[in-house]
């Protein structure tokens, strides 16, 4: 039996309401162009702001007018990809580390589905292998070098999202193979309030998607800005 070949569309962190607001346009064109067959959201969907456990906006809203803003923006999404894995980010799992915290059993919350009405053929967990290549979202990764050294630690080409100011891929190779490390990016709206915190940052937040042609060939795809 011949093997489908997969080409992989990959979205950067969407930390949606603060989306670029062309990111979804972007991510649809290079999907589409490309001919990409299956899609991977690298995590951090939502932002979740106002449940942070960092220090809030006071000009931003609050934890059920966020989230009726974002429901308004998830709709396009849905809509423009029916289908998607989803790997948990760590924005995506704010309300569920909240009721750890006050000691509640997951019983007296909503599933992550349930909460954003996510559609039938939309999966998550932590992450996803197609034609070997592992897909997570990359919390507790930090650095320039994050995504290799996950790939490393995997033992098998990786992609992550999470550091917003890196994209880009890394290759290291063995006498046994050769593996690739790959950041995507993020589709963030950098100069939205949630992000002031990044204002003085050095590095910005790079706006990209990527796609893995085959399982061999990582592409980054940067949204000119």
């Amino acid at each position: 039996m011949k093997k489908q070949k997969n080409n992989v569309l990959i979205i950067g962190d969407t930390h949606i309401p603060f989306e670029h607001s062309d990111y979804l346009k972007f991510c649809i064109n290079i999907g589409k162009q490309y001919k990409c067959n299956q899609v991977i959201h690298i995590g951090d969907l939502v932002d979740m702001h106002s449940c942070s456990y960092h220090e809030h906006e006071p000009d931003l809203w609050s934890p059920s007018q966020e989230m009726e803003i974002a429901d308004k923006h998830l709709k396009s999404w849905f809509k423009a990809f029916p289908k998607i894995k989803l790997c948990l980010g760590n924005h995506d799992r704010l309300p569920d580390r909240k009721r750890r915290t006050v000691g509640l059993p997951s019983r007296c919350f909503k599933s992550f589905h349930e909460m954003w009405n996510l559609p039938k053929g939309w999966q998550s967990d932590f992450n996803f292998v197609i034609d070997d290549v592992m897909y997570e979202h990359g919390t507790g990764s930090s650095g320039r070098y994050a995504h290799l050294n996950l790939a490393v630690a995997n033992r098998q080409s990786t992609v992550v999202g999470h550091n917003h100011s890196m994209a880009g891929i890394e290759y290291t190779a063995s006498e046994k193979d050769c593996i690739f490390g790959m950041n995507v990016g993020s589709g963030i709206n950098r100069k939205a309030l949630a992000f002031a915190y990044g204002r003085n940052f050095k590095f910005k937040p790079i706006v990209s998607c990527g796609v893995i042609f085959n399982g061999e060939n990582p592409q980054i795809f940067r949204m000119k800005l």
